[in-house]
């Protein structure tokens, strides 16, 4: 694997936070567990049913690029994204996301789609897949947050997790 090209005097900083753990400063991306308060969120219970293997890994699970993101026209809650998803042609996929994000913050972004659910019309539109979130509630209120599931951008559009 070819290493990441560095200019003369660039490097990652590493810091040591408070609870002796070292990150880079500089990445931008993630925020340390500890500098996030995690007391007052409610999750759902885990399903008790389980799902065999061969029925999950039917799933097809892949990194996107987000190339554009629109609101759909008489819609409140959707958000058309027009996606890389490695085969050379664009992807369409529709998420009731709006309340959550603003289109142009997603522009750019790496998320993780379910590219192989059938074509489902919203608004006259064909959505071809799932992107995946987070949702979970406080525990003092009913309104619920929402993560879409963002990764590295060096992660190629395309690319199948497993």
């Amino acid at each position: 694997m070819k290493p990441l090209e560095k200019k003369e005097g660039e490097g990652k900083k590493s810091v040591e936070d408070e609870s002796g753990s070292i990150g880079n400063a500089n990445n931008g991306f993630f925020t340390p567990n500890n500098k996030i308060d995690f007391s007052n969120v409610k999750i759902e219970p885990l399903f008790e049913e389980q799902v065999d293997f061969e029925t999950f890994s039917k799933s097809d699970f892949r990194a996107v690029k987000v190339k554009d993101c629109v609101p759909v026209a008489k819609s409140k809650k959707l958000l058309q994204f027009t996606l890389d998803d490695g085969t050379g042609s664009d992807r369409t996929i529709l998420s009731g996301i709006h309340a959550y994000y603003e289109p142009e913050e997603l522009i750019g972004k790496t998320l993780i789609a379910i590219t192989n659910l059938p074509p489902r019309a919203m608004m006259g539109v064909e959505s071809r897949g799932m992107l995946l979130s987070a949702i979970n509630q406080k525990k003092d209120s009913d309104e619920e947050e929402l993560h879409l599931l963002m990764v590295d951008n060096h992660i190629p559009a395309g690319a199948k997790l497993y």
